[in-house]
């Protein structure tokens, strides 16, 4: 079975501290270090006096718990450590997974890396990843799809995948996660690990941790373009991606309305912060228009006209065109379907452009 961090939270939910009779998970006792190599797990488990009483009986019943509501498979016997903090300390268990887990700095069987921002919700980011990952197959590359926005991942239904379940298997001697692959893309998602129907409630250090696996413990092979569906916004996703990976570039998606350009301002002010810097491959301005089904020919600016192509003029980075937004997009995308499936059709053309951009 694939493991994740998710599945040994709610196993330890299982277990009480005896000092307060509380899970040990909702009182804050468990780090977040959780580390899984194989079937190997390791983690720490956060008191607050050196001699606490119960530490070896709270470490039995957590490697039981494991044992038990994940798998008796699972090598957690000597492998949960005490950490002690002080009532009043601030946590370290984020510090020490940095510390010691230091992840690649790059895919070296990857060509180009690229990630797909947006400042704001909602602007079809992820349907221009999607799409855009079609568009590289059809014109003969080999493309990898990760997709980073850990609580709201949509991938897995794009691509009509939402009961996949990817398996791991043995690559010289390290076990490796094995990305599902649809339409000639390798896809990886928190959504193929968890119900879909739940609330995923992590730390933000525990859902880095978990994307860095996606990444470093999957078996991508080799590719020519690795895209990034990152999440909305620019927070500790975006900068553990940004420092873990030599990105060739990112791409900022908006839509032509002010509240959507002033956020995708945000996006492109991450991507060229100094201490990061990311090279921006362009701007995006998706829903440009609308064109109804039986008026084809017609072109209806409902969300405004060209303000992704006046920022991008403005703040002098490369603008890689306008994608229109008709019905087909929200059909294709709900049946599992990307529309770049369809070269010959006005959308499939748009993503086949955009493509043909990115390319040396």
């Amino acid at each position: 079975m694939t493991l994740y961090p998710k599945l040994i939270t709610d196993a330890l939910e299982k277990v009480r501290y005896p000092g307060t009779g509380k899970n040990i998970v909702e009182s804050g006792m468990v780090a977040d270090n959780i580390r899984i190599e194989g079937n190997k797990v390791s983690l720490s488990l956060i008191l607050t006096r050196v001699n606490d009483p119960f530490a070896k009986s709270l470490v039995k019943a957590s490697e039981t718990a494991i044992l038990t509501y994940v798998s008796p498979d699972i090598n957690i016997k000597g492998n949960i450590t005490i950490q002690i903090q002080p009532l009043g300390a601030p946590l370290a268990g984020a510090q020490q997974t940095n510390a010691q887990q230091t992840p690649e700095k790059s895919l070296p069987q990857v060509k180009n890396t690229i990630a797909i921002s947006s400042g704001k919700g909602g602007v079809g980011k992820s349907t221009i990843s999607a799409n855009l990952a079609v568009a590289l197959v059809q014109l003969g590359y080999k493309v990898g799809l990760l997709d980073a926005d850990i609580y709201g991942p949509s991938i897995p239904k794009m691509f009509g995948e939402e009961d996949a379940k990817p398996y791991m298997e043995e690559v010289e001697g390290r076990e490796r996660i094995v990305p599902i692959e649809k339409y000639g893309v390798k896809l990886l998602s928190i959504g193929f690990f968890v119900n879909a129907n739940d609330a995923l409630i992590w730390r933000s250090s525990m859902a880095s941790n978990a994307l860095k696996q996606l990444i470093t413990d999957a078996n991508w092979g080799e590719l020519d373009y690795f895209i990034i569906d990152l999440p909305p916004g620019t927070g500790d996703i975006h900068l553990t991606l940004i420092q873990s990976l030599n990105l060739t570039g990112g791409i900022v998606v908006t839509t032509p309305q002010d509240v959507a350009l002033a956020a995708a301002r945000k996006g492109i002010s991450l991507f060229q912060n100094a201490k990061l810097n990311v090279p921006i491959l362009g701007l995006v301005e998706n829903m440009a228009w609308f064109t109804p089904a039986e008026l084809p020919d017609n072109k209806y600016y409902i969300f405004g006209k060209d303000g992704g192509k006046k920022l991008a003029q403005e703040l002098n980075i490369p603008f890689l065109g306008e994608i229109p937004l008709v019905q087909s997009v929200c059909e294709a995308g709900d049946s599992g379907q990307p529309v770049a499936l369809n070269p010959d059709s006005i959308m499939g053309q748009a993503f086949l452009q955009l493509a043909e951009k990115l390319i040396p």
